[in-house]
């Protein structure tokens, strides 16, 4: 029997196959869950849906995948439409995860102190507020026992040049995170998020991920980059029973390169080159 057996959630924020989401989704389903999924609202010119069709050829084939819909987190409507359809399907959800997150590549390009007004107004809204807005809109179809998990990185704690607003985005959510843990927890809903190390993604495309992996490899205590698998098991395990206890909290995967005060075994390298 699978630790997600007659459980029921909501996955916000898959892609496609590289999706960090989808590592997640992929693995509950595996273990007996049953998943609605949204997608990014294709555009009306968009005759080939290609939003859609990216997360249903992930879903596809997959009996626990119930229902796929498209979901803008900036409109409250379509918000209380997607929670109105997951009720309709499942009634009370066991767990929610948000994975969602934007910045226009231009404000991404910029240094942050150039960050332009709208260009920030923007990526906060649908990468720190839109999980107030989601769990504020499904809190009433969570059951007593239920976990809502979201997406962070360590560039909402330190400084990683180029992440740039993103950065200040992922700051906000972790604090949401908390402030969450804390109106939910009479609930009994916990709200943690997940902070993955470096790895191919749409999004990580989008923030310069390609060269942060060889210094992960060289700086993490384990030597070597995450995998997709893992970190689909570290978020399963967030939105699981067998994290019951814990709220409130950033749980690091990303081989331990967050614990790290020095360059680590990146200066033999730099010695290396220099000698």
């Amino acid at each position: 029997m699978g630790q997600f057996e007659g459980k029921k959630g909501l996955i916000l924020g898959v892609a496609n196959d590289r999706s960090i989401a989808w590592a997640i989704a992929e693995f509950i389903m595996r273990e007996g869950g049953e998943c609605g999924f949204t997608h990014l609202p294709d555009a009306p010119e968009d005759l080939k849906r290609k939003n859609r069709r990216r997360v249903a050829q992930c879903t596809e084939g997959y009996e626990r995948a119930k229902f796929l819909v498209p979901l803008d987190v900036r409109d409250d409507s379509n918000i209380a439409a997607v929670m109105d359809q997951t009720a309709s399907v499942f009634g009370k959800i066991d767990f929610l995860l948000h994975s969602i997150a934007y910045a226009d590549r231009e404000d991404l390009k910029r240094d942050t102190v150039e960050t332009s007004r709208d260009g920030f107004r923007l990526a906060m809204e649908i990468s720190a507020y839109s999980l107030i807005a989601v769990t504020n809109a499904a809190k009433g179809i969570m059951s007593e026992r239920s976990a809502i998990a979201t997406m962070t990185y360590f560039g909402g704690e330190k400084c990683v040049p180029g992440y740039n607003v993103m950065g200040i985005c992922k700051a906000a959510l972790d604090a949401i995170v908390r402030y969450l843990a804390h109106d939910l927890g009479p609930r009994g809903i916990r709200v943690n998020a997940l902070s993955a190390g470096p790895l191919k993604t749409l999004a990580g495309s989008a923030a310069g991920v390609g060269s942060m992996l060889g210094l992960y490899a060289h700086m993490a205590p384990l030597g070597r980059n995450i995998t997709h698998e893992e970190v689909g098991k570290a978020g399963a395990f967030l939105l699981s029973d067998h994290s019951d206890g814990i709220t409130g909290e950033i749980l690091h995967i990303d081989g331990g390169y967050n614990a790290m005060g020095s360059p680590g075994r990146l200066l033999d390298v730099i010695h290396a080159a220099q000698s």
